[in-house]
C-alpha cells in the first residue's frame, strides 16, 4: 500500500488541472500579449483565473498577480513595500515562526537598514497580540505573518492582528503568506484589513512554479523585477498560461466543497491523533481543534530520529516529512520547533503527517499501525 502523507510539501494535481494544462500547452498555446485569435484565446484564460481567484477572495479583479509560486509572492510583497515606503519608516514585524522564504528575505532587508521584529510564540506557536501591539510604532512600515504554519499547523489569528494593526497605525501594511491556508479556509482580505496575500498553487492540487499575490490597489508597493510591462509592470514576463488556468481550476475545485471537505480532514486527523496518542512517550506539537489545521500533524517521538522513523515509514509505502520541504536536505533544528519550546532531545526526533482531500481512513489506520509496530522496535536499537 502507498501513502502519501506529505501534502504540506506539494500535492497531487487534479485530474481536471492536468487535462487543462495539457490542453492549453497543445492547444491554445498563444502569447497573451498577441493581438490575433490565438492571443485572445490565451488572455481569455487569464480572464478565468483572475475572475476565479477574486470571486472567491471577494477582492477586485485588477488585484490579482500571477507569479512563479510562494517565495516570489512572499519577496515581491516584502521588499516590494519596503523599498516602496521606506521614506515613511524602517520598521518591519514578522514572527518566529515564518516560512524562510519570509525569513530570508526578512534577513536581506537587515542588510539593506531596515529594523525587524521578530515577535515570539506561545507553545501552541500562536502569536500575542499584545506582543504585537508593543511592537508597532509610527516608523512600522510592514507586519508579514503566516496564516497557517506549514510545520505544526497552527493557526495565526490573523483577523485579530489586521484589526490592531490598522487601529494602531492605519498606515502599516499588513502582509499575510497564505501558502498553507489559502484552500483549506475562507479567507477575504478585505474583510481581515490584509493589504497583501501570497497563494501557491502546488499545496492546492495544482501545478508547481506557480501562484499569485494579492496586492490591494490603495498600497504603495514597488515591482522587483522589471521588463516587458506585463501585469501593470508589477510582474513582468510572459504569463505562464498553462500554470495560471490549472491554479484557478485546482482552486475552484478545492472551495467547491471545502466545508464538507474540511469536516472530513479534521475527522481524519482526529482519528489519527487518537490512534498515535496510545504510542508511550509520542507529543502532538502545535494546537488542538479548530485552531489548527485539519490537514497537518506534528509528532515528536522521544527516543527515535526523525531521519530513521522517517526511511523506517518510506520502507511500508508511508511517505511523510521531517519538516519543511524547503529546508529538509539541510541538517539544522526547526526554527519553528525551538521557537515553541520543544525540547532539545525533539528537536531532531520530529515528524510531519500532512493529509489532503483524498486521503482515506484507510491509509491513516495503515500509518497508524505502521507506527505502532514502528516506533517500539526503533526505541530498542537507540543507543543511551
Amino acid at each position: 500500500m502507498e501513502v502519501y502523507l506529505d501534502n504540506s510539501a506539494t500535492t497531487r494535481c487534479f485530474d481536471e488541472v492536468a487535462q487543462l494544462m495539457t490542453n492549453i500547452m497543445c492547444e491554445d498555446y498563444g502569447n497573451p500579449s498577441s493581438i490575433h485569435h490565438k492571443g485572445v484565446e490565451a488572455e481569455r484564460y487569464l480572464r478565468y483565473a483572475r475572475e476565479t481567484l477574486a470571486g472567491i477572495l471577494k477582492v477586485n479583479e485588477k488585484e490579482i498577480f500571477f507569479t512563479s509560486g510562494g517565495t516570489e509572492s512572499d519577496n515581491i510583497a516584502l521588499i516590494g513595500t519596503a523599498m516602496a515606503n521606506h521614506r515613511a519608516g524602517r520598521h518591519l514585524i514578522t514572527t518566529q515562526i515564518e516560512h524562510p522564504a519570509i525569513m530570508k528575505t526578512m534577513r536581506y532587508l537587515e542588510e539593506q537598514g531596515f529594523r525587524v521584529t521578530y515577535l515570539p510564540v506561545d507553545r501552541q506557536g500562536r502569536i500575542r497580540l499584545d506582543d504585537l501591539q508593543n511592537a508597532i510604532g509610527r516608523d512600522t512600515i510592514l507586519v508579514s505573518i503566516m496564516h497557517t504554519n506549514n510545520e505544526i499547523g497552527t493557526i495565526e489569528p490573523i483577523a485579530e492582528a489586521g484589526d490592531l494593526i490598522k487601529r494602531m497605525n492605519p498606515k502599516t501594511v499588513f502582509h499575510v503568506d497564505a501558502v498553507q491556508g489559502f484552500g483549506k479556509f475562507r479567507i477575504y482580505p478585505s474583510r481581515m484589513k490584509i493589504d497583501l496575500l501570497s497563494v501557491s498553487a502546488h499545496k492546492i492540487h495544482g501545478p508547481k512554479g506557480v501562484g499569485f499575490l494579492y496586492i490591494n490597489d490603495k498600497i504603495k508597493i514597488n515591482p522587483i523585477i522589471y521588463g516587458g510591462g506585463q501585469q501593470k509592470g508589477m510582474r513582468p514576463g510572459t504569463e505562464n498560461v498553462p500554470g495560471i488556468a490549472g491554479l484557478a481550476k485546482a482552486a475552484e475545485l478545492m472551495y467547491k466543497h471545502l466545508d464538507k471537505d474540511m469536516e472530513r480532514l479534521y475527522g481524519l486527523r482526529e482519528m489519527f491523533i487518537q490512534g498515535v496518542s496510545q504510542i508511550d512517550h509520542v507529543k502532538v506539537n502545535g494546537c488542538m481543534g479548530n485552531e489548527s489545521a485539519a490537514h497537518i500533524v506534528s509528532l515528536s517521538v522521544r527516543g527515535v530520529r526523525s531521519e530513521v522513523l522517517l526511511h523506517a515509514l518510506e520502507d511500508k509505502g508511508i511517505y511523510v516529512s521531517a519538516g519543511s520541504a524547503c529546508s529538509a536536505r539541510k541538517p539544522q533544528p526547526s526554527e519553528t520547533l525551538k521557537a515553541i519550546g520543544i525540547e532539545k532531545d525533539l528537536l531532531d526526533s520530529t515528524i510531519r503527517f500532512s493529509f489532503s482531500i483524498f486521503t482515506t481512513e484507510d491509509e491513516i489506520r495503515y500509518t497508524v499501525k505502521a507506527l505502532h509496530e514502528i516506533i517500539p522496535t526503533l526505541r530498542r536499537y537507540t543507543r543511551h
